[in-house]
């Protein structure tokens, strides 16, 4: 029931729509050798899914997770984000068995192919027993599974930045400044592969900045600035200067941007996140804020919702959207990368995305609960006029259409029980004949002696 005191607030709706942004286009650039790589945002600018999703997620965890501990303290605050840590912790886990699974599949179905190479993660099948004890402790983070350890190590620091805000936001947002300082200075890293040493690629010690931004604009630390002529001509400056420094072909065969950008590369640096890249993203969120506050009822319309379904899904389609991004990559092997083929795949890997969003948000409101009224109007039911039975019986007969799927239900556990039955079954090639007396010879065999103690006491240990 909804509490009187604290009520529901209702969700940012611009928020969602981002996030759900973001992950269409995390799903096609983790997609191996996805040609629509190369049109997606990463590709004119400086910063890229990541800076959004990351940007984002600290934005909607100071709505979540900051007016919990403004209501409850910090101490139940702090209780719910290490629930959350254990969600994530647990989707970090899973996930990487998931790919691990999709790889082996993959290899058996292609032939020619190695995914277990070309995801890099063959530490785990060569030293599995010590692997599984660095995937659980973070001590073994491939490339393709870091940004949710990243995120974890993000919101454990978040009860630290709510009690220095406390005392006062200017030391919250020092303690964030100070830190990605100290990362620079000091080198600060976590190790991804204890046997090459290689980092994480996402430095949380530096991503911890783009994080608390967001999260101190949602906690309305800083102000959002309103809308300034000069401050939109600023920003559509910096994203148009982007777009030549992050295009490829543009900055590889013109010699001004190649040199230009090669002067500003310790700034452009994705694992520590360059300065350049956190300041392309806030321009690009200011100039897009500004845009959505001057059409606001586009969120309404029909894709935008389902998108916005995703954004509030943010944690398991994450998941969908890697595991589908590999699929993808498998079934581009083997159908060929012409266009059609890349555009179906590309869509279908999306179509599926946006209904596992609708199904999660259909599961989300407990269908299976009915409300009091109709609970008591189906129980009347029972007890009505013969025209109602007649109803009910007309209801039975459109649920009896499940009974298929009732049965297929009931039948798949009986599959496994086909190994069983073949384990028994012996073939004429491994059938024993029986042997030739006169190949054996007796043996005297030495028996030890025993005293009647002796025996009792074997007896009794068995």
């Amino acid at each position: 029931m909804e509490s009187q005191l604290y009520p529901v607030l209702s969700r940012n709706l611009q928020l969602d729509f981002f996030r759900g942004i973001a992950l269409i286009i995390i799903f096609i650039n983790h997609m191996p050798d996805n040609p629509w790589f190369w049109y997606t945002p990463s590709r004119f600018g400086l910063s890229d899914a990541a800076e959004m999703f990351v940007f984002l997620s600290g934005f909607a965890s100071a709505i979540a997770y900051g007016r919990s501990f403004d209501r409850a303290g910090l101490w139940l605050g702090s209780v719910r984000v290490l629930h959350r840590c254990g969600q994530i912790y647990a989707a970090h886990v899973a996930s990487f068995l998931l790919m691990a699974v999709i790889c082996v599949l993959g290899n058996r179905w292609t032939l020619g192919a190695d995914y277990i190479q070309r995801l890099n993660i063959a530490y785990f099948f060569d030293n599995t027993q010590q692997a599984v004890i660095d995937i659980f402790s973070l001590a073994y983070v491939p490339n393709y599974f870091d940004i949710l350890p990243m995120y974890l190590v993000l919101i454990l620091w978040m009860p630290l930045v709510w009690a220095l805000s406390r005392l006062h936001i200017v030391l919250a947002l020092s303690f964030s400044v100070l830190i990605y300082y100290a990362a620079w200075q000091y080198g600060w890293e976590l190790t991804a592969d204890p046997t090459t040493g290689r980092p994480w690629y996402f430095n949380p010690f530096n991503w911890q900045l783009m994080f608390f931004t967001g999260f101190a604009l949602g906690e309305g630390w800083i102000r959002v600035p309103d809308k300034h002529r000069g401050l939109m001509l600023i920003c559509a400056i910096i994203v148009s200067v982007s777009i030549p420094l992050g295009h490829e072909a543009t900055y590889g065969q013109m010699a001004f941007w190649g040199e230009l950008r090669a002067r500003l590369e310790p700034f452009l640096d994705k694992s520590h996140l360059g300065l350049l890249r956190w300041v392309h993203l806030l321009a690009l969120a200011y100039l897009m804020n500004q845009l959505f506050k001057w059409k606001p009822q586009w969120l309404t319309m029909g894709l935008p919702r389902w998108i916005i379904r995703m954004g509030q899904q943010s944690l398991p389609i994450f998941l969908c959207c890697m595991s589908l991004s590999y699929i993808g990559g498998i079934a581009l092997d083997w159908l060929g990368r012409d266009a059609t083929n890349v555009a179906m795949v590309n869509l279908a890997g999306i179509a599926l995305m946006l209904l596992t969003a609708k199904t999660l948000a259909w599961l989300d409101g407990k269908p299976w609960k009915l409300p009091t009224d109709q609970y008591n109007q189906r129980q009347d039911s029972t007890q009505s006029t013969s025209a109602d039975l007649k109803d009910i019986s007309c209801t039975w007969g459109k649920q009896a259409l499940l009974l298929p799927f009732l049965i297929g239900l009931a039948v798949l556990p009986m599959l496994l029980l086909q190994g069983k039955n073949t384990i028994g079954t012996a073939s004429p090639d491994m059938m024993v004949k029986s042997p030739n007396t006169d190949d054996f010879q007796k043996v005297n065999a030495v028996m030890p002696k025993s005293d009647p103690e002796t025996a009792l006491e074997n007896q009794q240990q068995l």
